[in-house]
């Protein structure tokens, strides 16, 4: 362990020192922040996903990315060895050797080591891989270093989609028994059962799915992986991709997060009437759809309604499969209201609701047999159990069953491969409501009808110290700053259908606000009017929310 120690150390003064004394947390997106603060970042990362792989005996991910950050940001998140973010007691670890002077790295090392009882004798595997940013290059080599510098191997993907890189974790930890660990073998997988069940649906005389899809790719990796997997859809599905890297700069006026708070079509998309059109953020992982009405009115599909679509579908098949297994749906206090109610009332899915981050719903999510887990922003996907997974499969091949209830229980086992169940995915999700609306024979407005959203709005608040805003109940409740849950309450009531929260950002120094109402200018108003007790009562800095 000495010499290990010794050869950290050494490229840590020569190659990666801590140049800038500024504290950076691991949160629910891992560590993101501007590109030039990462450096030194990157290659204890490298270390620390070497001592994990130590610790659990299986290769372990690390994800170079900001996702819907802007460009000039960059980050990493950690994968565990089933393809899941990285463990929350662990990322103590990573902030707290993130944040160590270079003297103090080796004892920090040390510190962990013995707090993990890791077997230093265990060969480490890391598997890397990047988005399309311009520094991510500069970061990975970094991260490699610390992986080498520890004595553990890498294998560098280069380009890859977040999701792509947790498939590929997965799949080698399970003995490719999950899928084959190559890109080929994520495309092969997620489009023969796409294929597969495009193929058994049968042309309804009133089915009004066309099989074109406009995609804004964000500039960003989805780009060029959307290309790649057109070659796999046969006729089954066209794709037109719009910012796709040849220009325009990444996430700028582009991409699912854009048009998630914005409310409006990226740069360069052409809407017409009720064509379906998604976008996805810059690494991948999330997706909305969105389209224009007869009279040029936007329509937002974000994952409050990807997720009634999803949850409705898997509740019909287990209804055919004759099945009893327990179907639930998790939500953040960003989903509408209006999707909350549809899904109890009308679906009769049990909701439950978590924190903001994916490591939050995934967790709550593993609860149920079937969980469908999605973020409003877009971010989601189903996660079978064991249990599930094993008595779908049996009804599949029990011929003591209906053939209606076999044919269900097949067409489940074939969703089951068309759903990346590691992380949200925007190509898996993707392909999964496209073979929901040709299934049902919906277009994208007959989808949305389903239920109507309550006007809403978002505004990010700058603040001194975005700490001084506690939260409980899922985010809902503020704790502190004293006094600042009681103004917002005060506010809400006055408005009908109003409901608002407020909760620090993980990701950037601000606070955001959440606010509905029955309109949308009272939305607007109401957003409005919490974001200035949250800027009064805060700390607030610049200019005060706009009205």
């Amino acid at each position: 362990m000495e010499g290990m120690l010794e050869a950290v150390r050494k490229a840590a003064v020569e190659k990666y020192p801590r140049k800038v004394n500024r504290k950076i947390q691991y949160g629910t997106a891992g560590f993101r922040t501007r590109e030039e603060y990462l450096d030194h970042v990157l290659y204890r990362m490298g270390i620390l996903a070497a001592i994990r792989s130590q610790t659990k005996k299986a290769t372990i991910g690390a994800m170079i990315t900001a996702s819907h950050n802007p460009e000039e940001d960059n980050g990493i998140k950690l994968i565990d060895p089933a393809g899941e973010m990285l463990e929350a007691t662990w990322e103590s670890h990573a902030t707290f050797l993130a944040n160590v002077e270079d003297e103090d790295l080796a004892s920090a090392i040390k510190t962990i080591v013995s707090k993990e009882n890791v077997s230093m004798d265990v060969t480490a595997t890391v598997y890397v891989a990047m988005d399309t940013r311009k520094s991510s290059q500069r970061l990975s080599e970094a991260l490699q270093c610390g992986v080498q510098a520890a004595g553990g191997t890498c294998k560098d993907y280069g380009l890859l989609t977040t999701p792509q890189l947790h498939f590929m974790v997965r799949c080698v930890n399970t003995n490719n028994q999950y899928g084959t660990a190559t890109e080929e073998g994520y495309f092969q997988k997620l489009t023969t059962a796409f294929c597969k069940l495009r193929q058994q649906i049968a042309q309804k005389t009133d089915n009004m799915y066309k099989s074109t899809l406009t995609l804004d790719a964000a500039n960003g990796i989805g780009a060029p992986k959307a290309y790649k997997l057109t070659s796999y859809l046969a006729d089954y599905l066209t794709i037109d991709i719009c910012n796709d890297g040849s220009s325009g700069k990444l996430n700028y006026l582009c991409g699912a997060d854009y048009v998630k708070v914005q409310q409006k079509p990226a740069d360069g998309m052409t809407l017409h009437c009720n064509a379906r059109c998604a976008s996805f953020d810059g690494d991948a992982d999330r997706i909305v759809y969105y389209y224009a009405d007869k009279d040029g009115k936007f329509h937002l599909m974000d994952g409050d309604k990807i997720a009634t679509l999803v949850a409705g579908y898997l509740q019909e098949l287990l209804s055919r499969s004759g099945l009893t297994l327990n179907l639930g749906l998790v939500q953040t206090a960003y989903a509408n209201g209006s999707s909350t109610a549809y899904i109890t009332k009308n679906l009769k899915v049990p909701v439950a609701c978590a924190a903001t981050g994916v490591k939050h719903l995934h967790h709550r999510a593993l609860e149920f047999d079937l969980g469908v887990y999605f973020e409003a922003n877009g971010h989601g996907t189903v996660i079978f159990s064991e249990n599930a997974s094993s008595q779908i499969q049996s009804a599949a091949k029990d011929s003591s069953l209906s053939e209606i209830q076999r044919d269900a229980a097949a067409q489940l086992c074939t969703v089951m491969d068309l759903i990346n169940q590691t992380v949200g995915d925007a190509i898996s999700d993707m392909l999964l409501v496209e073979l929901i609306l040709a299934t049902y024979g919906w277009e994208i407005n007959d989808w949305d009808s389903a239920y109507i959203d309550l006007p809403n709005r978002q505004l990010k608040v700058k603040v001194k110290d975005r700490t001084v805003i506690t939260t409980a109940n899922a985010e809902r409740t503020a704790l502190t700053p004293d006094g600042l849950q009681q103004a917002v309450d005060s506010l809400v009531v006055k408005y009908e259908h109003g409901r608002s929260f407020v909760r620090p950002s993980g990701t950037e120094d601000v606070v955001r606000v959440y606010a509905e109402a029955d309109t949308q200018a009272n939305a607007d108003k109401l957003a409005q009017e919490v974001g200035q007790a949250v800027y009064n009562m805060a700390g607030g800095i610049g200019d005060p929310p706009a009205p």
